[in-house]
């Protein structure tokens, strides 16, 4: 029997040269996949214009939206692969396989001939590219977590993982000020021309130094001395989900963990921004610098948070962060508008907007790669309101009916886009017209006044939303860790973390529009991050187990005495 030490001896100890290079050469290899991961999207219309220019300019960059939702899409797929890899072949080299994956696909996006130089095989690399880039990242998170909780002293693993929870923040403020510092150092030709391809060709240079300092570490102590004992999983996927034992903490894992967290992460860091540039018509500059000082004040709070969970314990800070969220999303987004925009709030108070429609034309407008259409006069009429953040009332109409908006004594008439045939595009550049110049009308701003936007108001309430977002993803890597024994711990955690974030996380958008085009009111979209975090709050506190003071070197930590081997603290 390998010797145990005391918890509090492991607590009152000093942070090892060892667990800091652990914990950095872990955590910078993230950064660098979120980075590279990141790219895709900032760059998408370079992208479109070069990989995609075959086809319309708007085909083009809805390929190139499409290549980016793939990368989130097939994250599960990666945490599977790469979860099994790792319980079976160890977290060190599956890791060094994800950075590595993903890094020479992000240099290979650089070096790619576009579509004048070799046609379709252009966008079909790149879409092959950003796969292999969405399966390496779901891949990388489960390992890096694995790597440096494993690593971790007891009493401690929330502290050490929550360094890990930086990185995606991380990851998009250094791609963001490599393409900031670009544009401003070349004329916008040059760059159109090769200078977007920089950013890409320059993962080389992290990918190298990134794999230099993985491989001075050594292999996680918890899968060694698994590895010893020949306890080691030979099937960890069958023994994850198909067992019913371990598959029911990978259910209660997602549905009472990271589906909130990831719709409190996602509203926080992406949905404030497309309410504030889409919804309060904020110009994108002064939205993107206001988002980026909420997140540097309130990014210390992952370790806080990491720190705190520590002391007493994941649970209640994931389940208070959930519960904040569902309880204020609604004043605080309506603070937002007061803050940013008031002649908007002004207008939805004193100019009520009503759409008469056939309900049987009106559909749920969910598109989340941006490639469906929706021709019926209701929902070309919706769409448009929806869009430019005004709120309305449905009144029923009998069928065939042509769907109208009706603004005080002025009525504006849509019309089926399918019915019109060649003249679609004239017809909706005459509704869009008529129909803006009545809103116009009504009081709706076409964007925000800088003169009257409060912008210290505007960053206090964006930071209290990123709080949130620290308070339930500080401490899950380490409630992650702890849920399953180290045999299957790689492929049990990296699922629900990837399903959660990849799809309930990222359906967030789409879904928040579709939900305020269908009810007419612009705040209605919240519901979908308030119902989700309200749900994984209820189910949290109902089946979640606190982990804080379980054994991860244990063969089942949901039965292990709160000790772990000397061994472990390197």
């Amino acid at each position: 029997m390998p010797t145990r030490i005391p918890r509090s001896d492991a607590e009152v100890r000093p942070m090892t040269a060892e667990e800091r290079k652990v914990i950095l050469a872990s955590s910078l290899g993230t950064v660098f996949e979120w980075y590279d991961f990141y790219l895709a999207g900032s760059l998408a219309a370079n992208i479109s214009a070069n990989f995609f220019s075959g086809v319309n300019p708007t085909a083009g960059f809805i390929f190139t939206l499409l290549g980016f939702a793939a990368g989130f899409a097939v994250r599960p797929f990666g945490a599977l692969f790469f979860g099994r890899l790792g319980d079976m072949v160890g977290r060190k080299y599956t890791f060094l396989v994800t950075m590595t994956i993903m890094g020479i696909s992000t240099f290979v996006v650089g070096l790619l001939p576009g579509y004048a130089a070799i046609g379709i095989l252009s966008p079909v690399a790149f879409i092959v590219c950003r796969l292999l880039q969405g399966l390496a990242l779901g891949g990388e998170y489960g390992g890096a977590a694995t790597y440096i909780a494993e690593h971790a002293p007891h009493g401690r693993r929330g502290f050490y993982t929550s360094w890990i929870q930086t990185t995606a923040t991380v990851g998009l403020f250094v791609s963001l000020l490599v393409i900031l510092g670009l544009r401003l150092s070349m004329e916008p030709a040059a760059f159109a021309a090769w200078g977007w391809r920089v950013p890409f060709l320059a993962s080389i240079v992290l990918l190298g130094v990134s794999i230099w300092i993985r491989l001075q570490l050594s292999e996680s102590p918890a899968f060694l001395k698994m590895k010893q004992e020949g306890t080691h999983s030979k099937a960890p996927l069958s023994e994850a989900f198909g067992r019913w034992d371990n598959a029911k903490v990978a259910i209660i894992a997602l549905l009472g963990g990271t589906a909130g967290q990831a719709v409190v992460w996602y509203c926080g860091q992406f949905y404030a921004l497309f309410f504030l540039t889409q919804t309060l018509k904020m110009d994108g500059t002064t939205a993107n610098i206001a988002i980026a000082v909420s997140l540097l004040i309130g990014t210390p709070c992952f370790v806080f948070f990491g720190w705190l969970s520590d002391k007493i314990g994941r649970k209640p800070i994931i389940m208070a962060g959930c519960l904040l969220a569902a309880l204020t999303y609604f004043p605080l987004f309506g603070m937002l508008t007061n803050a940013v925009n008031p002649a908007l709030e002004k207008a939805l108070e004193n100019s009520p907007v009503t759409v008469v429609a056939n309900p049987a034309e009106c559909s749920f407008q969910f598109n989340p790669t941006g490639t469906a259409s929706f021709t019926t006069s209701c929902d070309i009429a919706k769409s448009f309101l929806a869009t430019n953040a005004v709120n309305y009332t449905n009144v029923a109409a009998p069928a065939g009916t042509i769907a109208s908006i009706k603004i005080g004594d002025k009525v504006v008439e849509s019309f089926d886009k399918k019915a019109a045939g060649a003249e679609g595009a004239a017809k909706l550049a005459a509704f869009s017209k008529a129909a803006t110049e009545a809103i116009r009308a009504a009081g709706y701003p076409a964007a925000t006044d800088p003169a009257r936007t409060n912008l210290p108001l505007t960053i206090a309430i964006l930071t209290v939303l990123v709080i949130y977002v620290t308070m339930v993803y500080g401490p899950i890597a380490a409630l992650l860790v702890e849920l399953f024994p180290t045999r299957i711990r790689y492929s049990g955690m990296s699922l629900p973390y990837h399903i959660g974030n990849g799809w309930f996380g990222g359906f967030l958008p789409p879904t928040a529009f579709a939900i305020v085009a269908a009810t007419g009111n612009i705040y209605s979209g919240l519901w979908y991050p308030i119902v989700i975090a309200a749900g994984t709050f209820v189910l949290g506190m109902i089946f979640l187990p606190e982990t804080k003071d379980r054994d991860i070197f244990a063969d089942d930590p949901l039965e292990a005495p709160h000790t772990r081997p000397a061994s472990a603290d390197i």
